[in-house]
């Protein structure tokens, strides 16, 4: 960035705070004008911040936050009056609106405005996701999409007498614990009050059309809540509902219906608002608004850019979790429509352009499936369509949410069903969504017994390896899991310059990969953390230290030819961005004490909390060339 050490450019100290007495059904002239002004402040902060996200390239999301506003502002005027009648907590089941928390907490003078200015950057200590502990005035961490009500029911359990809020979301209601929420909420009679944007949008589309009879007011209402469905934008109508359900013992669900993005041309009721606004529409927003130095300071920003130079890998880069989707589109293509619309079922999690599905469902739309945000319920149904041999279900998201598929893979194994899964995001790379977004115990899925249905795991190094990877195990029986990161990742090369995976290259299930030779110790790594250990190994050597490489793309397979090789080396380091205490390092030793083999070991892993940003994460973690290198030269004294 260009700009340091300047002021946050919009004026937060024009916020007034509000007192609202809940015995009051009505708004007073006052009370509504200053909730008016409150909520254009608010909205017009969140554009700029959020939009520096875009400008620095870390992403973001702005429509939610932006939409939930009236409803915050709400919240933080009925926390004033009566604080001892509240839990003062804004609880938010979809973290991604992070700007909210971020936004309160300045406006209560708990984190300086100017931090804003480093929305999701690394270090900053403003993560994609709230992390409670980390940011100042950050009271809950929300995990992933959908998570939260489950949790505020145990606190309202914890604060009998008092109003529980829990902000929601029509995507996040689309999620089973939500429903399970929902019922422990009635039956327990719990004082929690759901305030949900129901904006009819999701990454991929709207629910009303790839989910028509969802109604997220009628599932509700079939659980037991008591219903207030209103406009969201009605500040009159908003307050009235809200001064209802706190009004009503037991759970409520206030609904909001509004479109996405409301006042922001360009983005208004489009899915394109769930993400981070683009620089231009930003710009576009804030110039009507008369934010002139805000336009200004986003207009100064660079981009920053990874400036290291890895040795053994190409600059021509490219992101597997895309090139997934053109790879299966390739075999497919090979099958007769008749074949494909028997033999294979495509089912979407709402994250098909993230996950390389929707190069799929624009070739051949007629074996997909657009499905909500239910990754348990449409794993199981990918698998239950592979039931039958000959059969393929193939299902994505992204790794993090693996943990929440568990159960449902241990009855895909006992059901012997055929199920191709993609799951990207896979490790930390690029990952300013932080901890909760971090795709690393992906060795959970490798949870069957020794005699049990075939389950394998990949994860490719490069663009090369995937499309090989995808051709060789499309056809097979069983569970397989391929993995792939958010960020693009760079060919790899042989000793000679030429792609190492390139034209002639098969790929082997099970079997590991000599990327390089070497007399004093070996490397073992896989996917991005491969072209890393090759900058490492190609360093060393110029040191003079002859380490060699092997990549390991089949993770759960024992290749016993190649462990012998490297269980005879005077040392052996496993690299990976998978958790340290689940990953392949905690394996590996054990594989190579079984056979008899004892040179020195050690293994290096993702192991703390994440920093935010983007390629900052690998260092953060220790994992880095500069890192790998340190520790193997501990290996060699």
């Amino acid at each position: 960035m260009t700009v340091t050490n300047v002021q946050f450019p919009i004026d937060l100290s024009a916020y007034k705070p509000v007192v609202l007495d809940v015995a009051n059904a009505t708004l007073t002239l006052e009370q509504r004008e200053n909730l008016k002004a409150n909520i254009q402040l608010c909205r017009d902060a969140i554009v700029f911040f959020t939009a520096t996200g875009a400008a620095t390239g870390v992403g973001g999301h702005t429509g939610g936050p932006y939409d939930t506003v009236p409803e915050a502002i709400v919240l933080d005027a009925l926390f004033n009056s009566a604080p001892d009648k509240f839990v003062p907590i804004f609880f938010d089941e979809a973290g991604h609106r992070v700007a909210t928390q971020y936004l309160m907490a300045a406006l209560h003078g708990q984190l300086p405005s100017e931090q804003l200015l480093h929305y999701r950057q690394a270090h900053s200590g403003l993560p994609g996701h709230p992390e409670l502990g980390l940011t100042p005035g950050v009271k809950f961490s929300s995990g992933r999409l959908g998570h939260i009500w489950p949790y505020v029911n145990g606190v309202a359990m914890a604060n009998p007498g008092k109003v529980v809020f829990c902000l929601g979301s029509d995507g996040s209601q689309q999620e089973g614990n939500d429903a399970e929420a929902a019922r422990l909420a009635v039956a327990q009679h719990l004082n929690v009050k759901l305030i949900i944007d129901d904006n009819d949008v999701t990454i991929a589309g709207h629910p009303s059309k790839y989910l028509p009879g969802f109604s997220v007011a009628k599932t509700l209402q079939g659980h037991g809540l008591k219903i207030l469905e209103g406009n969201g934008e009605d500040i009159d109508d908003l307050y009235h509902r809200i001064h209802e359900a706190v009004n009503t013992p037991g759970p409520v669900a206030i609904i909001n219906k509004r479109p996405m993005c409301p006042g922001i041309a360009g983005l208004e009721g489009s899915t394109h608002g769930h993400d981070v606004i683009s620089v231009d529409l930003a710009i576009q927003y804030l110039e009507s608004r008369g934010q002139t130095a805000a336009v200004e300071y986003i207009k100064s920003i660079q981009k920053p850019k990874q400036t290291y130079t890895f040795l053994g890998s190409s600059n021509k880069w490219d992101a597997n979790r895309n090139v997934f989707g053109d790879a299966m589109v390739a075999v497919l293509s090979r099958l007769s429509e008749l074949e494909r619309k028997e033999n294979v079922r495509v089912i979407d999690s709402d994250l098909e352009g993230s996950c390389g599905l929707k190069k799929i469902h624009e070739a051949y739309p007629e074996i997909f499936i657009s499905s909500g945000i239910m990754e348990r319920s449409n794993f199981s149904a990918a698998a239950g369509f592979g039931m039958e041999s000959g059969k393929q279900g193939i299902f994505a998201t992204f790794s993090a949410f693996l943990e929440m598929c568990i159960s449902e893979i241990t009855m895909a194994r006992l059901n012997y069903s055929n199920v191709l899964c993609h799951f990207s995001h896979a490790g930390i790379d690029d990952m300013a969504d932080n901890t909760c977004h971090f795709g690393i115990n992906n060795m959970f899925a490798d949870n069957g017994l020794d005699d049990g249905y075939q389950t394998r795991l990949y994860f490719p190094a490069d663009a090369n390896q995937m499309k090989a990877c995808v051709e060789s195990v499309f056809f097979e029986p069983g569970l397989r899991f391929i993995f792939s990161t958010r960020s693009k990742v760079p060919f790899i090369l042989d000793n000679n310059g030429h792609e190492f995976f390139g034209r002639d290259y098969k790929f082997v299930p099970g079997k590991d990969e000599v990327i390089r030779e070497g007399t004093q110790g070996y490397i073992v790594s896989f996917g991005d953390a491969l072209y890393r250990s090759l900058d490492a190994v190609e360093r060393l050597k110029q040191e003079g230290l002859d380490i060699g490489l092997i990549n390991k793309p089949t993770l759960n397979v024992i290749d016993e030819e190649a462990i012998a090789k490297i269980g005879n080396a005077p040392f052996v380091l496993v690299v990976e961005s998978f958790n340290r205490r689940t990953g392949l390092g905690s394996r590996f030793g054990s594989w190579l004490l079984e056979r008899g083999f004892t040179p020195k070991y050690a293994y290096l892993g993702t192991h703390k909390e994440g920093c935010g940003g983007l390629w900052e994460q690998y260092p953060h973690q220790g994992i880095d060339p500069v890192s790998i290198m340190n520790k193997v030269k501990d290996l060699v004294k």
